[in-house]
């Protein structure tokens, strides 16, 4: 095969060879969101031995909650500008190790005070990796040229599942939950350092070539100032996070009160009621996992129109379930599955949207996952508050609302944001590349 200038692409390379370097920088990438789950499942393993063993009060359990929360909103803007700056391969090649061993401060601190303090550099640290995986798995599906990212975000879930089942069998074989934890941690952050040289380098454009290069701008057809970048508007980055925050309020509202749901709502005594929980969780994450060709095919804007009104079904079914006469629990589970395969392709398709900000995927990434994880951390406060003043089948219409709202708001944001901006330039595609 003939391998001239004309069969390079813009960084010079070979297409096969492009091709073999995507190839290996998603398997690292899909490795890195594996070991971010395992990290967030060490973190709430290790939860009710840090309660028990500072004896911390409801308070201040929810408080430490809240840092954590904060921690990842408030680094999460810096790391878009580092993703930027550094590109998304550096930032996670410093992140993935760094956020690992943040886990081992909250289950080694001696006290309250200090627990705060490492509690809000956890959140920070996981803050940042969330930011440049999603930045590094952005440039990976653009390398592939078709939707992958679900699959990415599925890792992450068998990461969680695989983590906090390696600590309930330790703790099971009477381990030390504190040992089991640090070491944990410590095992993540080394394996954190194997997928750095796979990761994506960035690719340069052809304003960047040397003169004469095989992708000079003149060969491409393209300028300088053709490839500057195109950055989103403020008030896409807005309709893009505000989607975000519904999918991830509604996504909450199964993990953390699904078992209640059953319990409370539907008489489920105690070893039943968690099978509403595991209804959801596996349902959005096998969907994860499966349902990128769905999305190629459905296209972006009609694959999360179909995604939002899925979940609203599922949550309908949740709803209606404690007013059945018979069958009601079972009835329940198949409406949190539901629920859980519809919203499982949101997140994904917000994210892989964000490809159309050129040169600043990282501070686009950034804000809408601020805005997001705002309603993750709002959301099940919001619906506390509801359940005490009505109840908590009443509060199930938040996430159903919030399920609508990305049925409804999710097509207008993704269709604005992936149409092509008025003011660029039309230049020639390579023949050579994949086109979406």
């Amino acid at each position: 095969m003939p391998s001239g200038p004309s069969l390079r692409t813009t960084d010079g390379l070979h297409p096969e060879q492009r091709h073999r370097e995507a190839k290996r920088a998603r398997i690292a990438t899909l490795g890195v969101f594996a070991l971010c789950g395992v990290a967030r499942s060490l973190w709430s393993a290790s939860l009710p031995g840090v309660d028990e063993r500072l004896q911390l009060s409801a308070h201040q359990l929810g408080l430490v909650l809240l840092v954590v929360g904060i921690g990842s909103i408030v680094a999460m803007p810096a790391a878009g500008r580092l993703s930027d700056r550094w590109t998304s391969r550096r930032l996670l090649r410093i992140s993935g190790p760094l956020a690992a061993l943040t886990v081992v401060g909250p289950a080694l601190a001696p006290g309250f005070g200090l627990l705060l303090v490492t509690a809000f550099l956890l959140g920070a640290g996981l803050g940042v990796l969330d930011v440049a995986m999603n930045a590094q798995a952005i440039e990976v599906e653009q390398r592939f040229g078709r939707p992958i990212l679900s699959s990415f975000h599925g890792l992450w879930s068998l990461g969680g599942v695989a983590g906090s089942g390696v600590i309930a069998l330790g703790l099971h074989l009477h381990g030390s939950g504190q040992a089991l934890v640090a070491c944990g941690a410590l095992v993540v952050a080394a394996l954190s350092l194997l997928p750095g040289r796979a990761l994506l380098r960035p690719e340069r454009t052809a304003a960047e070539q040397p003169a004469g290069g095989p992708s000079a701008a003149g060969e491409a057809g393209g300028t300088a100032e053709a490839a500057e970048p195109v950055p989103l508007r403020a008030g896409l980055i807005l309709l893009l996070g505000l989607t975000a925050m519904a999918a991830f309020l509604s996504e909450g509202a199964g993990y953390d009160w699904a078992a209640l749901h059953a319990r409370q709502e539907l008489g489920a005594d105690a070893a039943t009621a968690p099978l509403a929980y595991t209804a959801f969780a596996a349902a959005l994450t096998v969907t994860r996992l499966t349902s990128d060709g769905l999305r190629r095919r459905l296209g972006p804007v009609r694959g999360i129109a179909w995604a939002g009104a899925i979940s609203v079904l599922g949550y309908a079914l949740v709803l209606l379930a404690p007013h059945l006469s018979t069958g009601r629990l079972g009835f329940a589970f198949v409406g949190w599955a539901v629920a859980g395969a519809g919203l499982a392709t949101v997140v994904p398709a917000v994210f892989s949207s964000l490809a159309a900000n050129e040169g600043s995927v990282g501070r686009g990434l950034a804000w809408v996952s601020t805005l997001a994880y705002g309603g993750n951390l709002a959301g099940p406060a919001v619906i506390g508050l509801i359940a005490g003043a009505t109840s908590l089948g009443s509060a199930m219409l938040l996430p159903m609302a919030m399920a609508l709202t990305v049925a409804l708001l999710g097509p207008i944001a993704l269709r604005a944001t992936l149409a092509p901006p008025p003011a660029r330039r039309l230049q020639p595609v390579n023949p050579t590349l994949p086109t979406r």
